[in-house]
């Protein structure tokens, strides 16, 4: 899901630049090259013609003066410059996500797990494109298409994807209320029961696949996904369980300028173990216990750690957007999307693609839509494109799908909490950091930290996240009732599923009673 930018007299570098210039020292460095380039929605800047919009699916849409871009499937050529992409213009590029307050909207996404009913066998290929087409047609969503393989869904700003095993995922529209979140998600819930409930389909809400083994997993068929699955076991020996067997749950915030961004993503990183803490799901692999409260956190770790992990360098004072560039950079490509083919690319590097030296195209620059889908590709705990993503926290029922913004929205979206929970962390070392996100996926809440346990810290953090909805005034903390009782108790969902032993009451589990 990709928030909205929203519209004003000029959406050029210049202009964005500007709403986020801020105090940090490496903005000073920072020069755009203004003439040069502009953003696709902008038809009033001098120097869109220099720039040359091309139709496709999913590029973005126009309504009023608001504008979606949407990134499934990869669009192509969405921006075809007649000067080559500078460093300079990526930066520009994450920079124009500032917006002021009161345009920050929330957007939530969330997966589930399919399965057949009498079966307990995963949804297959068939009956997933059988139930995207009646979900088309009964509740009037496009189809988004790959070749002749339908492959999402999109209505007005939400979309419907699917994961490499067939995960199904809302990528909601961006909102302003978490009442509004929820209705969102409830309405969702409600029309893939209504037509999954007809074809003997049911969905649990989870962390990690409890029952089947990968090769039980149906392929799905992304182009994108045979490039990621051909190269994941190169570089860690989880990827294609985090590909076929995970599912989660996460929100996507704005922020007002790069400093805003600073102390947001920091706030995220610090706190993005006690989140996976509060969230963890997953206790179950092949129907039995793993060890661990989260399998899909500890997944994480050993996936691709190139483009996976806790950015320590979010922390360095130099740290800002064109820092971010600089990892991503690095961060090797997966693929370049061109006449409606994937070119696999795993491995290589943007910064020749920059150059006009990518191997598999030599000669071609990359355009912003290729720097889009490449930010796609990196997978850290909190990630950052025009807006920033929480991904800590693993899937589950309707209930924590409200839960998980509501947390996050307390704190970030209030400078009171944001501010003391920057004043909480703001001694924790890297190693702590670190320490605290390798442990948490096995012992949750009851990892020690410091002088006591991690629940202590969870139990000032909620209140934090608490007082924030308050102060927002949407009367939105009831939303945070599940993580409230998570915390009292000390209990993560996962152990609770540990005492009910999961798998000898799966099918109550499906969607039907979420």
């Amino acid at each position: 899901m990709v928030l909205m930018s929203q519209a004003s007299q000029s959406h050029g570098i210049r202009t964005e630049i500007l709403l986020c210039k801020s105090s940090v020292n490496n903005m000073s460095a920072f020069r755009p090259r203004i003439s040069t380039i502009t953003f696709p929605w902008d038809s009033s800047s001098k120097s869109s013609q220099k720039m040359h919009h091309v139709d496709a699916i999913g590029v973005k849409s126009k309504r009023g003066n608001q504008v979606i871009v949407a990134a499934s499937p990869p669009t192509e050529d969405a921006v075809v410059a007649t000067d080559p992409l500078t460093k300079e213009d990526l930066v520009g590029y994450l920079a124009s996500g500032c917006k002021p307050k009161e345009n920050w909207r929330i957007g939530t996404e969330h997966e589930k797990f399919g399965f057949e009913l009498k079966t307990l066998k995963p949804m297959t290929y068939g009956q997933i494109a059988d139930l995207l087409n009646a979900i088309s047609e009964r509740f009037d969503w496009e189809k988004i298409m790959e070749g002749d393989n339908i492959i999402g869904l999109k209505q007005g700003k939400q979309s419907i994807s699917l994961e490499p095993g067939g995960q199904f995922e809302l990528s909601g529209a961006p909102l302003e209320t978490l009442h509004q979140t929820c209705a969102e998600v409830n309405s969702h819930l409600y029309q893939v029961k209504a037509v999954a409930e007809e074809m003997g389909i049911g969905f649990i809400g989870i962390g990690f696949q409890p029952k089947l083994e990968r090769k039980d997993i149906p392929i799905m068929p992304k182009g994108r996904y045979e490039i990621m699955r051909n190269y994941m076991p190169k570089v860690g020996t989880l990827g294609l369980d985090m590909m076929f067997r995970t599912c989660t749950v996460q929100v996507n915030l704005d922020f007002s300028s790069e400093a805003d961004m600073i102390r947001k993503f920091r706030a995220g990183l610090a706190l993005q173990p006690i989140a996976t803490a509060l969230f963890a799901n997953s206790p179950f692999t092949e129907g039995k216990p793993n060890g661990y409260l989260s399998m899909r956190s500890q997944i994480w770790t050993d996936t691709d750690n190139n483009r996976a992990g806790m950015l320590p360098f979010v922390f360095d004072d130099s740290f800002g957007f064109e820092q971010y560039v600089e990892y991503a950079l690095d961060v090797p490509m997966y693929f370049v999307y061109r006449k409606q083919k994937y070119i696999d690319c795993a491995g290589l590097s943007f910064r020749d693609f920059l150059a006009g030296k990518l191997g598999p195209i030599p000669g071609e620059y990359p355009t912003l839509n290729d720097w889009e889908n490449h930010l796609t590709t990196i997978f850290p705990e909190v990630r950052l494109k025009r807006y920033l993503e929480m991904r800590g926290a693993d899937g589950g029922p309707w209930r924590r799908l409200c839960a998980l913004p509501a947390f996050w929205v307390g704190i970030l979206y209030d400078d009171v909490s944001l501010q003391k929970v920057l004043d909480m962390t703001a001694d924790w070392t890297a190693e702590e950091r670190q320490m605290l996100r390798n442990k948490v996926p096995v012992s949750g809440l009851k990892t020690p930290f410091r002088d006591g346990l991690l629940k202590h810290v969870a139990e000032e953090v909620v209140n934090f996240a608490k007082d924030g909805l308050e102060r927002r005034g949407y009367k939105e903390t009831g939303f945070l009732n599940e993580v409230a009782e998570v915390v009292r108790t000390g209990l993560t969902p996962a152990e609770k599923l540990l005492e009910l032993r999961l798998l000898s009451i799966f099918p109550p589990l499906i969607l039907n009673k979420l």
